[in-house]
């Protein structure tokens, strides 16, 4: 299992925001030459942006690299521009936002195949608060991190249910022979506020 310590999952949060701020013209273009040498591991990443409102949160951009195709410093660097400015399902983050921005970087284990006999395996094979889905159907995929599943309050049969509303399909195509589940894990640093501390995010 790859590892990262505070330090390091600090960095990378901080790079993330920083990132989106520097696009924004709110800070200098952050320097990468202190980047720790774990940032030249290549490892599938996503960056979340959540804005605060008061008691809540709402989803405000999530876009990253499930597969370990791109440096950790890369990874992030490009996922936190996307997550603001290149998610389909939200208008690009303005300046006026970002301190109501959380900002969330969680760093995947290469995604594994679940091998059954009978789809009915499924949701046994899949851990509520430890794995992410990769759910694929002909061209059609569907991605959510550990962390949906429990905010969520899903079990892991609803969990591979949205994981295929997720991929445009019917909520019970991962019953199908042909929809292939994969699994991963993922380390995830956040802000507990705006600008604020960053902490280990545990699921479990």
């Amino acid at each position: 299992m790859f590892v990262l310590n505070q330090e390091q999952g600090e960095y990378l949060v901080k790079l993330a925001r920083a990132t989106i701020e520097y696009e924004l013209g709110l800070v200098a273009k952050p320097r990468t030459d202190d980047a720790p040498d774990v940032t030249k591991a290549k490892c599938g990443v996503f960056v979340t942006l959540n804005t605060v409102q008061g008691e809540s949160e709402s989803l405000r951009g999530c876009i990253g690299y499930p597969y370990p195709i791109k440096d950790l410093l890369t990874a992030v660097i490009d996922s936190a521009h996307n997550a603001a400015f290149s998610d389909p399902r939200f208008p690009p983050v303005d300046k006026e936002e970002m301190d109501n921005i959380k900002v969330e970087v969680s760093v995947l284990t290469p995604p594994q195949p679940v091998k059954v006999v009978n789809p009915m395996e499924y949701p046994a094979k899949v851990k509520v608060g430890r794995d992410g889905l990769i759910l694929s159907r002909g061209m059609r995929r569907g991605l959510l991190l550990p962390q949906v599943a429990v905010e969520w309050g899903w079990d892991s049969e609803e969990f591979l249910s949205q994981c295929c509303f997720k991929a445009g399909i019917p909520p019970d195509s991962w019953l199908l022979e042909g929809t292939e589940i994969q699994v991963f894990q993922a380390l995830i640093y956040s802000e507990r506020s705006p600008h604020g501390d960053i902490v280990r995010h545990e699921i479990d």
